[in-house]
């Protein structure tokens, strides 16, 4: 899902793109936890040594990102989190398929997941051809697979812990986002010591990919 990230910032960083458990090429194990996510990037980092690294997070990504810079705050330099909350009983993606009951009523899991993106999303037209790129890379998961994914992210709380964050933070919302809206992400900016905020106004739950130059270009200037 990162080709584009990684194409860039390897130019001048090592760039370490891992597949999430259950996810990927990962194995796909039948349940997992936020926290085993946490903890297998955190054991990645330990066993390559890494004393000091950024760390950029999308969705899911920026909670795992939020979980490693609170274990290990001593080594997180620079922390993007992207369509990001920092806390919620259910996931994400229940919380939307509630909040439009009626929309996603009698649809199995694969259904709902196709009908959500006019939810998600602002530039539905980048979003597919990324997400085309994205198939090419590696083969999606299953309805199956994916209720577990999901449920991997249920009934987590960083907010009491996230002043231990030591590392200088970016968070990015994308303001047509219905499934991690733009309030999330502010909420999350303000509990991280001297965090910056930034809204892109023509993006949904994917800045990086509806609005991909600037993202980059703020990116690459922040992790300067």
């Amino acid at each position: 899902m990162f080709y584009r990230e990684i194409n860039f910032f390897k130019k001048k960083f090592r760039v370490i793109a891992p597949d999430a458990r259950g996810h990927g090429k990962s194995t796909k194990p039948p349940n997992y936890t936020l926290d085993d996510h946490i903890q297998d990037a955190a054991a990645l980092i330990r066993h390559l040594n890494f004393q000091s690294l950024s760390v950029i997070g999308v969705s899911m990504g920026s909670y795992i990102a939020q979980g490693i810079a609170i274990e290990m705050p001593e080594r997180i330099e620079k922390l993007v989190l992207v369509a990001t909350k920092s806390h919620g009983e259910k996931s994400s993606m229940e919380e939307l398929f509630d909040r439009y009951e009626e929309e996603f009523q009698g649809l199995n899991i694969v259904e709902k997941l196709q009908k959500s993106s006019k939810f998600m999303f602002h530039d539905q037209e980048k979003v597919d051809r990324w997400l085309e790129k994205t198939a090419e890379n590696s083969e999606g998961l299953t309805g199956r697979e994916q209720s577990i994914a999901s449920a991997a992210l249920a009934d987590f709380d960083f907010r009491p812990a996230l002043s231990k964050v030591q590392a200088e933070t970016l968070v990015i919302s994308g303001s047509h986002d219905g499934l991690n809206p733009p309030a999330k992400g502010r909420e999350t900016a303000q509990r991280i010591p001297d965090a910056l905020y930034m809204e892109f106004k023509r993006s949904g739950h994917a800045p990086n990919v509806e609005q991909a130059r600037l993202f980059l270009g703020i990116t690459d200037n922040f992790l300067d």
